[in-house]
Parts: structure tokens; sequence; C-alpha cells
């Protein structure tokens, strides 16, 4: 088995919506984060994304883990170093 896991939109069955609350706020971005990351999802989208797009993605991801991680925190979670 992997070490990465999307078991929260497998099994997820409350509402998908944003702007209602901050608790479905964040449960509707965890669903988005698991459901754009997918193989497949990703294979055909990414390729299809400009440059400016590309690097929007990319460094909004860098700024928010950089920003809301430890160095430890971001080797553990997110790199999955041992």
């Amino acid at each position: 088995m992997g070490v990465h896991s999307h078991d929260f939109v497998e099994t997820y069955s409350g509402l998908v919506g944003f702007g209602l609350d901050r608790e479905t706020d964040e449960k509707t971005v965890r669903y988005y984060l698991q459901k754009f990351s997918d193989d497949k999802l990703s294979e055909q989208l990414l390729g299809r994304l400009n440059d400016d797009e590309l690097s929007e993605i990319f460094f909004m991801i860098s700024r928010i883990l950089k920003n809301h991680l430890s160095e430890p925190e971001y080797h553990s979670l997110f790199l999955k170093d041992d």
C-alpha cells in the first residue's frame, strides 16, 4: 500500500459547497483537492493548462505549505520522509 491517502473523498457524504460556514468550506476544499489530485483527472487536465495556470497552482501550493507547516511537518506530511 502506498504512503498517500485520499479516504475523505471516498467517504464524505456532506454538502459540497462554498460560503455557507467555515466547517463546510474546509470540507469542500478538502474534497476538491482530493478530486483534483486524482491521477486520471490530473493526467488530462495538467497538459491543458497554460504556463501561467501551471505556475499559479505550483506557487500557491508552495506558499501555503511554507506559511503553515514547520520544516519537520513539511518533511513528514508532504514529502512523506521517514
